[in-house]
């Protein structure tokens, strides 16, 4: 009994959000007294199928689609120029789909499809402003990402090859879609806020998707007579941005490592959010337009990053297997100019096998984010000019600092 009343409960509650949602939108099909009692017939039609069959959630079923047909016929009899969308329609069905779903599944499960529809229903407008900002070029790089996802991931062998047995072609893979999957949801978050929030905004999203990127695009805004101050934001942010980011995919492959890395990393990423902090204290940006990236998520990419880390993860079992400590850091050093994710999952994946400690795999991680914020510091020089080179190289020198205190801590 307490199980039915539950269901029942949870079925009139998901139907009144979305019936409250449909009603402040203006729906004239169905409302905030309609959804709800569509999600009450969808769970007492499951009720009678665990006594009659499930005979009696297809005849409702097609009740309700008839219901709603017939309603939306006589709507466009009498305004013939009405939109025909059919959202508020499918939204009907899905009701009583969840209404039925709450009868036979948890309610951790229905609340949360049932969230899902009234949030999709809500975002109408943010939905169709960020199909509006996102190409053709995007589009085929989002259905690659899914496709290297759902496609490619699940048919690759799941056994090591090579020396050391150290490539996996389906850990290999998952790296790929984890990498390119955090990438790219900085990327549509640029898409949706990037142009109006600032610099601030802009170097943070930017660190989500390249700090290196995001570097070299406010190096050429100050080339071309923009703000070397607001560079120096951009860059501050982005790379601050960098240690969370290496936390999260360390985190993935290896949680005990994640919690070693956590203070290492947080004491840096503390050093840059304050030099960031007192640059836009001491001066205010101008507003900017947004670093100009690509979709992080194409399969050019996808492969690049492949071949990169599979490099990485040999150069690092036999490193640190012929040389110790010593030949991993060479190879931290080397592989952490331009970019820190291979280094970062190759160290994280070969510490929880035991193969290194998790001490030298935090230290190498800390010895690629110094050479990078060298890399950083050239590259911001070389393309900014002498009003970008010093205050940049000041900001890496800082960040190097901390990066070299927390390395001595490990030691």
């Amino acid at each position: 009994m307490d199980e039915t009343v539950q269901s029942l409960g949870i079925a009139l509650g998901l139907g009144l959000l979305v019936g409250l949602q449909r009603e402040h939108a203006g729906s004239k099909i169905a409302g905030i007294r309609t959804f709800p009692l569509v999600a009450l017939l969808g769970a007492v039609s499951a009720l009678l199928a665990e006594r009659f069959g499930g005979w009696t959630i297809a005849a409702a079923l097609l009740a309700v689609a008839g219901t709603v047909g017939m309603g939306n016929a006589i709507l466009l009899k009498q305004d013939p120029g009405r939109d025909a969308g059919i959202t508020t329609e499918v939204a009907v069905l899905a009701m009583f789909a969840i209404g039925a779903l709450a009868v036979v599944q948890p309610p951790v499960v229905v609340l949360g499809v049932g969230v899902c529809v009234a949030a999709l229903l809500h975002a109408k407008g943010r939905l169709h402003a960020l199909a509006g900002k996102i190409g053709d070029k995007d589009v085929r790089a989002i259905v690659l990402f899914a496709a290297i996802t759902f496609v490619v991931l699940p048919v690759l062998p799941d056994r090591g090859y090579g020396p050391y047995a150290a490539l996996n072609p389906r850990n290999i893979w998952t790296v790929v879609v984890l990498v390119s999957g955090l990438s790219l949801g900085g990327y549509v978050a640029f898409k949706i806020l990037g142009p109006r929030g600032g610099a601030a905004l802009t170097g943070i999203l930017g660190g989500l998707i390249s700090s290196t990127a995001t570097t070299v695009s406010a190096a050429r805004r100050v080339r071309a007579g923009g703000s070397a101050a607001t560079a120096c934001v951009m860059i501050a942010l982005s790379s601050a941005v960098v240690f969370p980011r290496v936390l999260v995919l360390v985190w993935v492959v290896d949680r005990d490592l994640a919690m070693r890395a956590a203070l290492p990393l947080a004491a840096v990423f503390l050093v840059a959010l304050g030099i960031a902090g007192a640059l836009l204290l001491r001066h205010e940006p101008d507003q900017t337009d947004g670093a100009a990236h690509e979709n992080p998520a194409g399969l050019k990419g996808a492969i690049i990053f492949a071949g990169l880390y599979a490099l990485v993860l040999l150069g690092v079992a036999y490193a640190s297997r012929e040389f110790g400590s010593r030949g991993l850091y060479a190879v931290a050093l080397v592989s952490g100019l331009t970019d820190m994710d291979a280094i970062t999952l190759s160290t994280a994946r070969l510490a929880k096998g035991g193969t290194i400690a998790a001490s030298a795999a935090t230290s190498a991680v800390l010895l690629a984010s110094m050479a990078n914020m060298v890399f950083k510091a050239t590259v911001a020089g070389v393309i900014g000019g002498r009003r970008l080179a010093l205050p940049a190289a000041g900001i890496m020198g800082l960040l190097m600092l901390a990066a070299g205190a927390s390395l001595w801590a490990l030691i």
